[in-house]
Formats: structure tokens, C-alpha cells, sequence
């Protein structure tokens, strides 16, 4: 019956495969299975990589910074203040100056022409000073108008003196003694107003405006000269015709006018050159058509006269609408 106790089931250990001593050796051995191994050892490829070499070169390396650091800022602005301070302190003493020189001067600069005798009943009504009120590069030209105006005159009192010789040989050239005249005592005052002050004027401020007035008045004197140089019969003017037209007749009364003649020759020509003169130097000062425009606007609307007109104007418009709407 023992032989039927035995399990049936049970393995006997001879009879179990996997107890062969050849089979355990492999399966505690410690080497790594198949699926587990890594051909790449991570302690291998550590100690067998090669490091990188260092670059050849160095990296760019930005520049400093070119702003000016807060001391040398602090400098230059104190190196500027006291620069505008040394400005400022010149411009006073040179306003000390000008009013000391005022002062000095009396209370305005009194009238000096024409120069009168002080016992003569009509005062000087202008100031004329070329070497205070005219700067040095235009004190020639301006002078050479001034001598210019002054043989103008000399030229139309000749002519007068020429017209009333004519007039002794015939009555009927007393129209040219009137008129000469009458030339004398109206182109006297009105050259020295109208064309001598303006550009003296223009000389003296740096007048757009005086020199666009000059230019347009002087070239009406200028062919005014011309036609006086040419002397047309019965205008007035002992010029080269009637000179000629005379001297056949009365030897010496034809010879004073061709005296008179060559002398508004002369004022002819210098008045050209001059005309050309002041306009080059017009040219240089940087004048304008438009700077003369505003010169005139700002002239007319701080007029004081135009001024009164206007509030006057204004206040009777005001006025009057006031009752019409009454």
C-alpha cells in the first residue's frame, strides 16, 4: 500500500530538468540577458569621448557705451552757463555804453540840416550824420548820392539862369523862363525827399521797403535827367536841342546852355552808375519784395494816425449799427 500513498503529481528531483547543474550555472551566472544589454556603457563612452576644441577665436565684445557719464554731462552744462553769463554781462556793458553815450549826448539828437545859422528864423528839419548813422561799406555811395543831389541843384539853377538869358533875347521864350522856375523850386525839396532821404534811410536801417521806394523814384529822376540832357523846346530845359536850336542866333547865350547841357549829361550818367551801385549792394543785403511788404503793413498799422482812424471809424460803424438795429 506505501507505493499508493506516493503523490502521483509530485516531481522526484532527479527527474526535473531545470536542476541540472549545466541549466543553473547559465541562469545565476551574471551576465546580462539579451534583451537588457547596451552596447554603448555609459562609464565606456565617458571616459573614451574626446572633449571639443576651444574656439579659434573669441566672441565679438560689444563697445562701452559713447554716452557721456553724468559727470562730464554736469561739466559741459556749467562750461555752457558760463559761457551765456559772459554773453549776457558783455551785452549790458555794451547797453551801459550806449546809454552812457545818450546821456552824454543830451536828451535827442538835435537837427543838422540843412545847417542854418542859429539867428535864422527856421530851424534845421533833419539829422544827418554818415560816420554815426551809415555803416562803413555803405558810407561812399552814400555820400555820392548826397553830392549827386547837391549837383542837381547847381544844375537847375544854371538852367535857370540859362532860360532867363534866353529869355532877354525874345520874349517869347518866357515859358522856358517860368518853367525853369518852376523845376527849380519843385524838384529842389521833392529829390531830396523822395529818392536822397529813402535811400539814406535805406542805408541806415537795412530798409526793404526805403529801398523799393528809392528804386522806383530814382528811376524817374534818372529819365527826368535825360530829358533835361536833351533839351526839348519850350519843356524848360537848356538842353543839347535847344542849345543848338540858339546858338546860331546868340553865340553867347547857346554856349551857357551847352554848359547846362553837358551838366545834365553828367547827372544822367552818374545817376545810372549810382542806380547800379545801390542796387548791387541792395542785392547783398538780403532785402525783399516781402520783407518790403511787411515793413509796410507793420508801418501803417503802428501808425498812430491810422490808429486813431480806425478805432474812429470803427466806433462810428458800431454806432450806427447800434441805432439802425434800434
Amino acid at each position: 500500500m506505501s507505493q499508493f500513498d506516493d503523490n502521483p503529481f509530485a516531481e522526484s528531483a532527479g527527474v526535473n530538468p531545470f536542476n541540472d547543474p549545466a541549466v543553473t550555472q547559465v541562469t545565476n551566472s551574471s551576465i546580462e540577458p539579451i534583451d537588457q544589454y547596451n552596447p554603448f556603457p555609459a562609464t565606456s563612452l565617458a571616459s573614451q569621448t574626446t572633449p571639443a576644441p576651444p574656439p579659434a577665436y573669441q566672441p565679438a565684445v560689444l563697445p562701452p557705451s559713447a554716452e557721456p557719464s553724468p559727470q562730464a554731462t554736469a561739466t559741459a552744462a556749467q562750461a555752457n552757463l558760463l559761457r551765456q553769463q559772459e554773453e549776457l554781462e558783455r551785452k549790458a556793458a555794451e547797453l551801459d555804453r550806449r546809454e552812457q553815450e545818450l546821456k552824454n549826448q543830451g536828451p535827442g539828437k538835435v537837427n543838422n540840416w540843412p545847417p542854418l545859422p542859429k539867428s535864422f528864423p527856421i530851424k534845421p528839419c533833419f539829422y544827418q550824420d554818415f560816420s554815426e548813422e551809415i555803416p562803413t561799406e555803405y558810407q561812399r555811395v552814400c555820400k555820392m548820392m548826397y553830392y549827386l543831389w547837391m549837383f542837381n541843384i547847381v544844375a537847375l539853377f544854371l538852367n535857370m539862369l540859362a532860360c532867363l538869358a534866353l529869355f532877354t533875347t525874345s520874349a517869347s521864350n518866357g515859358v522856358d523862363f517860368g518853367l525853369s522856375i518852376l523845376w527849380l523850386i519843385l524838384f529842389a525839396p521833392c529829390s531830396f525827399l523822395c529818392w536822397y532821404r529813402p535811400v539814406y534811410k535805406a542805408f541806415k536801417t537795412d530798409s526793404s521797403f526805403s529801398f523799393f521806394f528809392f528804386f522806383f523814384v530814382f528811376f524817374c529822376q534818372v529819365v527826368i535827367f535825360i530829358i533835361q540832357s536833351v533839351g526839348i523846346p519850350k519843356w524848360g530845359n537848356s538842353g543839347w536841342i535847344a542849345a543848338f536850336s540858339v546858338i546860331a542866333g546868340n553865340k553867347a547865350v547857346g554856349a551857357i546852355m551847352i554848359i547846362v547841357a553837358i551838366i545834365f549829361t553828367i547827372c544822367a550818367v552818374v545817376s545810372v552808375v549810382l542806380l547800379k551801385l545801390v542796387h548791387g549792394m541792395y542785392r547783398r543785403t538780403g532785402a525783399s519784395f516781402t520783407k518790403a511788404q511787411q515793413e509796410f503793413s507793420q508801418g501803417i498799422f503802428t501808425n498812430k494816425t491810422f490808429q486813431t482812424a480806425a478805432a474812429g471809424a470803427a466806433s462810428s460803424a458800431a454806432q450806427g449799427a447800434f441805432q439802425g438795429n434800434n
